[in-house]
């Protein structure tokens, strides 16, 4: 039965947009887990080149859920899928990530 909830679910992907407060969550806690990891540089790399790539990611991330949503879970896929699907909210993380680097003392950016 539970497979059955899973597949029902699988056909609400990106049914409804996320609202403000819920954008705002999912890049505050983007940014903190790549401030956590030490991944600053690697992540704006990676934001700067594929923003220009935000639609086609967001429709392969679609062709890839039934795959991908079992490992992550699937409320984690849809949101960031979601989230990641307009451009506009890479410039977002992109900025969050910089200004949370930029307020740390010279000693901890090494």
């Amino acid at each position: 039965m539970q497979c059955v909830g899973l597949v029902k679910a699988m056909f609400d992907l990106w049914k409804n947009e996320l609202t403000e407060e819920e954008t705002d969550k999912l890049i505050e806690d983007a940014a903190r887990e790549i401030e956590r990891r030490k991944l600053e540089i690697p992540a704006v790399l990676l934001l700067e080149t594929h923003t220009p790539l935000a639609y086609v990611g967001s429709q392969t991330a679609i062709m890839f859920a039934p795959f991908i949503a079992p490992l992550l879970g699937f409320d984690f896929f849809n949101n960031y899928s979601r989230l990641f699907s307009k451009r506009e909210n890479f410039e977002r993380l992109l900025q969050r990530i910089e200004s949370g680097r930029a307020a740390l003392p010279a000693a901890e950016k090494n």
